[in-house]
C-alpha cells in the first residue's frame, strides 16, 4: 500500500509512533556509545596510573638498591627478582625487552606460556622511538581477555634508555558491562511503558485531529446539485477547519442558488426551444390559409355557375391547413418535432469528451476505442445526446457508495456506437417501457423531456438508442447514429 493512499489519520498516527522508535533507538545508541567511552577513558587512565606507579617502583630500584650498571646486558641481572615483586605489588605483567626488541626478562609465572611476544614489531619499536616521551598502547583480547598493553623505556640517570619495560594489564569491565546491562534494561521497560503510552495518545490525537475532516469529507460526498444540501456545523473546531467549514456553507449557499437558476433555466430554456419550434411550424399552414381566404374573398362570386365547386375547393383547402395545425398540435404535445439538424463533419470521439468536461464528478470516466472518429454530425445535438444520458446516469447514483460511469465511443463500419454504463439503482421493469416518453419523470425535479430529446434526435437520424438494465446492479444505454 503507497503511503499516500492512506489517510491522514493513519499517517499522523505513523507519524507518531516512528518518532517515538527514533527517540528510543537514539538514546539507546547515546547511552551506549557514552559508556563504551567512559569505560575506554578509565581504563586508559588507570593503565596510565599503573605505569606511572611501575616506573617510580623500577627508578627507586635503580637509584638505591641496584648494584649492576645500567646497559642493556646486564637487564637479565638488574631485575632478576625484583620484576617479581613488583608485577606482585602492581597486580600486573611485566616484560622487559632490550633496545632491539627482544624479550629478556618476564614476570610471567606458571605453566601456562605467556601470550607475550618474544620480539617486537617493528612498529612497535619506531612508535617508541618518534614518541620518547609518549606512552604507546595496544589493546587486543587474548583467550577472552581484554589486554591493555604499554610500551615505554627504561632510562638511566641520564636519561638514556637501556631498556624496554612492556606493562600488560587485563582490563576487567565486568562492573561497567553490569551497569550498562541494568541501565539498558530500565531504559527498555521505561520506553516500553513509553510506547504503549505513546500509541493510545496517538490514536486519540490523530482522532481529534481527523475528526472534523471526516465529518466534513462526508457532507461533500454526499453533496449534489439535484437535492438540498446539508450545511456542517461543528462548535469545537479549528481555526483552519473553521475557515474550511464556513467556506463549505458559503458553497452550499451558492449551489442551492445556483441549482434552483439552473432548473429554472433548463425549464424555460425547454420550453423556449419547443415554443419557436411550434411558432415557426405554425406560421407555415397560417400563410397559405390567410392567402387562400384574401384570395376568394376577392374573386368570390355569387352569380358564377361554378361557385359551388369553388367554395367546396377552399373547404377542402382550408381543412388541410387545419388538419396541419392539428399534427402540429400533437407533436407538441409528444415533443417530436425537434430543430433542424446542421450536419457537418466532427471529431466524435472530441466533441463526446467536451460534453463531458461539464461534469466534475471523478468517478466519470471516458474509454473511447479510437483516438479518432469522424462523421457527418450536428454537433450540438451530439452534445445534448451525451448530456441528457449522462446526467440521467449521475442522478441514478446518489444513493450508490462506489459509484462507476463509463463512457464508451467506438465505431463500425457504417455507424458509431456511443455507450454509457452506471452501477446506479437502475430501472424496474415498468418504468422501462415509459423512459422515452415525453414529460414522464421519477424524480421529484424536471420535466421529463431530456429522455425524450435523446429519442427523437436520434430517431431524425435514423439511429437507434436502446438499454438494459438490472435493479440495484446498474444501466447501459446504447446510442448507434449513422456516419452519413
Amino acid at each position: 500500500m503507497k503511503i499516500k493512499r492512506l489517510s491522514l489519520r493513519i499517517r499522523i498516527f505513523l507519524a507518531m509512533i516512528l518518532l517515538i522508535l527514533l527517540a528510543s533507538v537514539l538514546i539507546a545508541a547515546v547511552t551506549i556509545y557514552q559508556y563504551k567511552e567512559q569505560t575506554d577513558e578509565y581504563n586508559k587512565s588507570r593503565l596510565e596510573r599503573k605505569e606511572q606507579s611501575i616506573h617510580a617502583a623500577i627508578t627507586y630500584w635503580l637509584n638505591s638498591g641496584n648494584t649492576f650498571p645500567l646497559e642493556t646486558k646486564n637487564l637479565p641481572y638488574i631485575f632478576k627478582d625484583k620484576i617479581y615483586e613488583i608485577s606482585n605489588i602492581e597486580k600486573a605483567e611485566l616484560n622487559i625487552y632490550d633496545l632491539e626488541g627482544n624479550l629478556v626478562k618476564s614476570s610471567h609465572s606458571g605453566f601456562v606460556k605467556s601470550d607475550a611476544p618474544t620480539l617486537l614489531s617493528d612498529n612497535i619499536l619506531e612508535a617508541i622511538s618518534n614518541n620518547f616521551q609518549h606512552i604507546y598502547i595496544n589493546e587486543k583480547v587474548v583467550k577472552d581477555n581484554s589486554y591493555q598493553s604499554s610500551y615505554s623505556y627504561i632510562t638511566d640517570n641520564k636519561f638514556k634508555p637501556f631498556g624496554i619495560l612492556n606493562l600488560r594489564y587485563v582490563q576487567d569491565n565486568s562492573e561497567q558491562n553490569k551497569d550498562l546491562r541494568e541501565f539498558l534494561y530500565r531504559l527498555t521497560l521505561v520506553y516500553a511503558i513509553m510506547f504503549v503510552l505513546a500509541i493510545l495518545m496517538a490514536y486519540f490525537i490523530s482522532s481529534y485531529i481527523t475528526r472534523s475532516l471526516k465529518a466534513i469529507t462526508e457532507k461533500i460526498s454526499q453533496t449534489r446539485l439535484s437535492k438540498r444540501n446539508e450545511k456542517i456545523i461543528l462548535t469545537d473546531s479549528s481555526t483552519e477547519i473553521a475557515t474550511l467549514i464556513t467556506a463549505y456553507n458559503e458553497m452550499v449557499d451558492e449551489l442551492e442558488e445556483s441549482a434552483i437558476k439552473l432548473a429554472k433555466g433548463e425549464r424555460e430554456q425547454a420550453w423556449r426551444e419547443m415554443a419557436k419550434q411550434v411558432a415557426h411550424e405554425i406560421k407555415n399552414p397560417l400563410t397559405p390559409m390567410r392567402l387562400t381566404v384574401q384570395s376568394f374573398q376577392r374573386k368570390f362570386d355569387p352569380n358564377d355557375p361554378n361557385i359551388h365547386e369553388k367554395i367546396n375547393e377552399f373547404s377542402n383547402m382550408l381543412i388541410q391547413q387545419i388538419d396541419t395545425l392539428s399534427t402540429i398540435a400533437s407533436a407538441f404535445s409528444n415533443f417530436a418535432n425537434m430543430p433542424a439538424q446542421n450536419r457537418e463533419e466532427i471529431d466524435v470521439v472530441q466533441v463526446v469528451k467536451k460534453a463531458l468536461d461539464i461534469f466534475t464528478e471523478d468517478y466519470i470516466s471516458f474509454f473511447p476505442k479510437k483516438s479518432s472518429i469522424i462523421a457527418k454530425m450536428d454537433k450540438t445535438q451530439v452534445i445534448r445526446v451525451v448530456t441528457n444520458l449522462v446526467k440521467n446516469a449521475t442522478q441514478s447514483l446518489d444513493d450508490v457508495e462506489n459509484k462507476k460511469l463509463e463512457v464508451t465511443v467506438s465505431e463500425d463500419d457504417e455507424n458509431v456506437c456511443i455507450t454509457i454504463a452506471d452501477n446506479g439503482k437502475g430501472i424496474s421493469e415498468e418504468d422501462a417501457v415509459r423512459v422515452f416518453e415525453p414529460k414522464f419523470t421519477t424524480k421529484t425535479s424536471g420535466m421529463g423531456l431530456g429522455l425524450a430529446m435523446v429519442k427523437n434526435i436520434v430517431d431524425a437520424y435514423d439511429g437507434s438508442v436502446t438499454f438494459t438494465s438490472q435493479t440495484n446492479v446498474g444501466t447501459v444505454f446504447t446510442v448507434k447514429l449513422p456516419k452519413n
